[in-house]
C-alpha cells in the first residue's frame, strides 16, 4: 500500500512539473457566450461610443458575463491581481480629466480600444497568445456590456477614491 501511495505521489508531482505555469495562473480562458437577450439589440454595424454606458440592465448582464470570461486573468470586480492589466484604469484616467469633452472623447477611444483588444485578444511579443479571442462568441451587445460593467466600477472606485 505505501508503494502504491509513493507511486501515486510520484505521479501527481511528475504531472504538476510537466504542467505550464500559465495553465495553473489563468483558470479558465475558453470564451463563454454572454446571454443578451434583456439587452436592447444594436444591430450588426459597431457602435462607438459604448451606448450601453450607465444602463443599468447593462452592466448586471456585464458583471456575469465578466465574471465568467474575465475574472480569471483581470480580478474579481474587475480588481486586477497583477496577472493581466488593470482594466479600472481605462476609465481612470479619463474619469480624472477636467473637462467634460475630453472625459467623452477619452471614454470613446477607451471604448475602441476595449473593442479592438476584445475582439482580437492579445498576443506577447514572442506572438504567444496572452489573450483569447472573443471575436467568435461575442456580439457588440456583450462586448459593451462588458465595457458599460468596468466603467461603472471605475466610477465606483473613483467616488470611493477621489483624488
Amino acid at each position: 500500500m505505501q508503494k502504491f501511495q509513493k507511486f501515486q505521489g510520484l505521479l501527481v508531482a511528475l504531472l504538476l512539473a510537466t504542467t505550464p505555469i500559465q495553465v495553473l495562473a489563468h483558470g479558465d480562458v475558453t470564451p463563454h457566450p454572454i446571454d443578451t437577450s434583456t439587452l436592447k439589440p444594436l444591430g450588426d454595424e459597431w457602435i462607438e461610443p459604448n451606448p450601453y454606458r450607465g444602463d443599468a440592465t447593462a452592466i448586471a448582464v456585464g458583471a456575469l458575463g465578466y465574471m465568467h470570461n474575465c475574472a480569471g486573468c483581470h480580478g474579481l470586480n474587475a480588481v486586477s491581481g497583477g496577472i493581466a492589466p488593470d482594466l479600472l484604469l481605462l476609465g481612470k484616467e479619463c474619469l480624472d480629466l477636467a473637462s467634460k469633452v475630453k472625459q467623452a472623447a477619452c471614454m470613446k477611444e477607451s471604448d475602441h480600444f476595449f473593442k479592438e483588444v476584445t475582439l482580437r485578444g492579445k498576443k506577447n511579443g514572442e506572438g504567444r497568445s496572452i489573450m483569447p479571442a472573443y471575436d467568435a462568441v461575442f456580439k457588440q451587445e456583450a462586448v459593451w456590456a462588458v465595457k458599460a460593467y468596468i466603467d461603472s466600477r471605475s466610477l465606483e472606485e473613483k467616488a470611493k477614491n477621489p483624488n
